[in-house]
């Protein structure tokens, strides 16, 4: 039997082998562990970030036989593993964004005068920012943060989230909407 090398292999295959060769598991892990960890450092912090990002892969690894092989790519389905473990966070994660609301805008330091007109309005809107996230429903936030920080398609954080693609759509409009109207409407 010729063995497919994990660089080479996509998800799917590698995923399916590890039913026989369960260390083959390892490259789905090395492939996507340090996004799957961003993602969770963003939603969470770094001290929760870390576990998330191992116990989403111990998930992923115990559930593997149940993984729908006809998707190539992993990443949805890990992405939605991570989500429900977030989700089981859910109250720590609305009371990080009302902190971060009242905490108001960081002072700078340093006065650098290369500083990036956008860098500047981005730490200045922080409050508005996360005071909006922690009053959309979480739903909506789960889709949109997938699609803002996991760059993930709506169709895929649909999948993550186990929803239908039209559901997810909907969520980020609605998500994105009330960004807007937070941060002050439209600031193409």
């Amino acid at each position: 039997m010729t063995r497919v090398l994990p660089a080479q292999a996509g998800d799917a295959v590698i995923i399916e082998q590890s039913w026989r060769e369960p260390e083959r598991f390892a490259a789905i892990f090395d492939r996507y562990y340090s996004e799957i960890h961003g993602y969770a450092s963003r939603r969470l912090g770094g001290g929760l970030a870390d576990d998330v990002a191992a116990e989403t892969f111990l998930i992923a690894f115990d559930k593997r036989a149940g993984y729908d092989v006809s998707r190539a790519d992993a990443r949805p389905w890990l992405y939605g593993i991570a989500s429900n473990l977030i989700a089981r966070r859910r109250r720590a994660e609305e009371r990080q964004y009302r902190a971060l609301a009242k905490a108001g805008p960081e002072n700078p330091v340093e006065d650098h005068a290369d500083r990036v007109a956008g860098e500047v309005d981005a730490v200045a809107r922080r409050p508005a920012l996360a005071q909006a996230l922690a009053k959309i429903a979480g739903g909506d936030r789960d889709v949109l943060l997938l699609v803002a920080w996991a760059e993930l398609t709506s169709e895929e954080a649909g999948r993550a989230l186990g929803i239908p693609a039209g559901t997810a759509r909907s969520r980020l409009h609605r998500a994105r909407k009330k960004i807007q109207d937070a941060l002050g409407g439209d600031r193409s």
